[in-house]
């Protein structure tokens, strides 16, 4: 019965050991926004949005120039046109303010969709580089401080490791 008793509790010492060494698994912290803006590939991105979005900027401006111009002249001409006349002009009116604002709309959409394809390699690049280093280091999970998430980061900061691993 000792001996039961022993091995009994030897058993029960080896399980709490392994759960609490498995308790304690190693955890880092990196701001992966500051990353990403750290990174070379994200200037030039961004960059070539905002060479884009001048782009969509000038041709609306133009557009609503041209459409401001055609509304001076149909109110000053109205007072010589025929009723029927005037009724066609502002359905035209009307047609141009709704093609500048579907130009609009999808100038925003397509800057949006231009951004995702221009930022998924850069933050799956990011993510590899952060992967590999934190399992280099032997982290079992790695917390986004950008979000807010982190309440206390007395855990390894990886960020200048990732900086160091993507050569910045």
């Amino acid at each position: 019965m000792k001996q039961f008793k022993t091995i009994l509790f030897a058993t029960a010492l080896c399980l709490g050991t392994l759960s609490f060494a498995q308790a304690q698994s190693k955890i880092a912290h990196i701001n992966t926004q500051e990353l990403i803006q750290a990174m070379p590939e994200t200037k030039s991105a961004q960059a070539e949005l905002q060479t884009l979005s001048k782009t969509y900027q000038t041709d609306m401006q133009s557009s609503v120039t041209e459409f401001q111009n055609l509304l001076k002249q149909y109110e000053s001409e109205a007072p010589t046109k025929t009723e029927e006349e005037n009724a066609k002009r502002s359905q035209e009116i009307q047609e141009k303010q709704q093609r500048l604002q579907q130009f609009q709309a999808d100038a925003q959409k397509d800057l949006q969709q231009k951004e995702r394809d221009l930022m998924k390699p850069i933050t799956e690049k990011a993510k590899a580089a952060i992967d590999k280093v934190a399992a280099a280091q032997g982290f079992d999970y790695v917390l986004d401080s950008s979000v807010g998430v982190i309440i206390v980061s007395n855990g390894k900061d990886l960020l200048g490791d990732v900086k160091k691993e993507l050569g910045i």
